[in-house]
């Protein structure tokens, strides 16, 4: 234990950093031990999967949105009509993707209870877990998905 209270917090530092490393790699094979807290436990690995093996309308709703990004800053050489029909599609799919995260909650919650009982839904954090998960590109997600799409558990 370093005396200097400057090298003692670059040893924290440094600690800090290989701890984080460690729980990325762990993020990308799949090893829960070594994982951050928050995404340990069989309820989070069971979350994880049925979202991944789902296919959510909030996985396309950022390649949407750039969509329309690109659709407005042509506005001005666009027709109206056009440019309408993209901002109505943007609320569109802002709804569609609200209520997606809405029934992937209701559908997860039920499959929670018969597998784990009532006590699993005590856990603080599950429903914005699951969403949050939803929400991200399929390869941009962390942990790695390790189920394919429709690969369901049971």
């Amino acid at each position: 234990m370093p005396t200097d209270r400057r090298a003692a917090a670059k040893a924290a530092r440094a600690a800090q950093r290989d701890q984080r490393e460690l729980e990325y790699e762990a993020m990308k094979t799949g090893d829960e031990s070594k994982m951050p807290y928050r995404d340990r436990g069989p309820v989070k690995r069971y979350i994880r999967n049925f979202v991944d093996a789902r296919r959510n309308m909030g996985e396309y709703f950022l390649f949407i949105a750039l969509l329309f990004l690109v659709v407005t800053l042509f506005s001005q050489v666009l027709p109206a009509e056009i440019v309408l029909a993209g901002l109505i599609g943007m609320y569109v799919v802002v709804i569609l993707a609200i209520a997606d995260g809405f029934i992937l909650w209701r559908q997860l919650k039920k499959r929670l209870v018969a597998k784990f009982g009532q006590d699993a839904l005590m856990q603080r954090g599950l429903a914005m877990y699951a969403v949050m998960r939803a929400f991200q590109i399929r390869r941009a997600r962390l942990p790695k998905p390790m189920v394919k799409h429709g690969n369901y558990p049971s």
